[in-house]
């Protein structure tokens, strides 16, 4: 409306009709059927019937990670029951204690509710993280972590998904949970949306989308020492093996796109063998920081097992870390540390 009205002034003031009228009437005219055409098929629903989006068996980890875009815009279609219960078979999976890096449980309740969340249009149901009350940093990377491992399995099914956690009224979750949380001994971490993807999104919706696909370089977030002074080698051997890795670390999806994460490889002493890669948080958020560090956790270990290259995550004393003082920021929380073969 304003630029129809700005082009109205300029059609009154006569002077250079192209600046001052065409244009802004021109661009007043496109966003105002943009708009009619949002409120037409996103609102209302008044669109050709969409497929259901086809698996992805054929893709790799690698390739998984690559495919997985947060959505936006969701079908009005339910879940199939088939594709409900492969989702929560990967969700029990996925959450079974000797799983987790913490020693307290969490759980990935799936909750079918018209929830309000910003900014996706049209999701209707969700996975809900919610962890112990009494804070606990490792079971909120663990949420992070296996949430995300779930997010990766979704993706090969073909679901769509999109982490939600500014976006999301926690006391409206709570409710709509019932009797399955607790509030006294419980605090919901954040939610993911999942469904199937929708081709119909509003502008809006498109233009927030734009500046959130930018991603900080690899040497902004890997470095070889702990203080974050210089960059890894990332192309040089031994830590060349895991360029791939990095690379799908870089593109993990972070809350507000902040990339709060970093990490630090480590030679060993000898000089042989791969590398140990500590994990870190530059941040002093006691949620969202830990949730993308258990993000970032869940795809280096996708990615190495896609190289073939096993390993575990295990949290490690400034001792061993061989740091004399640790830090308050950056805050050190876990590391990866590549398996020994057992001796033949």
């Amino acid at each position: 409306m304003l630029l129809l009205t700005l082009s109205a002034a300029g059609k009154w003031a006569g002077n250079r009709p192209v600046v001052f009228f065409w244009l802004p009437f021109g661009a007043g005219v496109l966003l105002l059927a943009a708009f009619a055409f949002d409120v037409v098929t996103v609102k209302f629903g008044l669109h050709p019937v969409e497929r259901v989006p086809r698996r992805r068996d054929d893709l790799d980890a690698f390739g998984l990670m690559r495919a997985r875009r947060s959505c936006r815009s969701f079908q009005s279609r339910p879940l199939s029951d088939a594709d409900r219960e492969e989702l929560m078979r990967a969700v029990r999976e996925h959450t079974r204690p000797e799983r987790l890096v913490g020693t307290h449980p969490i759980r990935l309740e799936y909750l079918a509710a018209p929830l309000t969340v910003w900014p996706t249009v049209g999701a209707h149901e969700f996975i809900v993280a919610i962890a112990p009350r009494e804070y606990d940093r490792l079971s909120v990377i663990d949420v992070g972590r296996s949430l995300h491992k779930v997010v990766l399995h979704a993706t090969r099914m073909g679901l769509a998904t999109c982490w939600i956690g500014p976006g999301a009224d926690p006391s409206s979750i709570a409710a709509h949970l019932g009797s399955r949380f607790d509030p006294s001994a419980e605090h919901v971490i954040c939610v993911c949306a999942v469904g199937y993807r929708s081709r119909f999104k509003p502008l809006a919706v498109r233009l927030i989308e734009l500046p959130q696909r930018r991603r900080l370089p690899l040497a902004s977030l890997f470095f070889a020492d702990p203080r974050f002074h210089t960059s890894l080698a990332t192309d040089s051997p031994p830590f060349s093996a895991f360029r791939r890795c990095y690379q799908a670390c870089r593109s993990a999806p972070s809350s507000f796109n902040d990339q709060t994460s970093r990490c630090v490889g480590v030679r060993n002493d000898d000089g042989k063998g791969l590398p140990r890669f500590d994990f870190y948080t530059t941040t002093e958020s006691r949620y969202y920081a830990p949730v993308g560090l258990g993000i970032w956790c869940a795809t280096w270990e996708a990615g190495c097992g896609a190289l073939g290259i096993p390993g575990h995550l295990q949290v490690l004393s400034p001792e061993a870390r061989g740091v004399r003082e640790a830090s308050v920021l950056p805050r050190y929380d876990v590391s990866w540390i590549a398996d020994v073969p057992a001796a033949s």
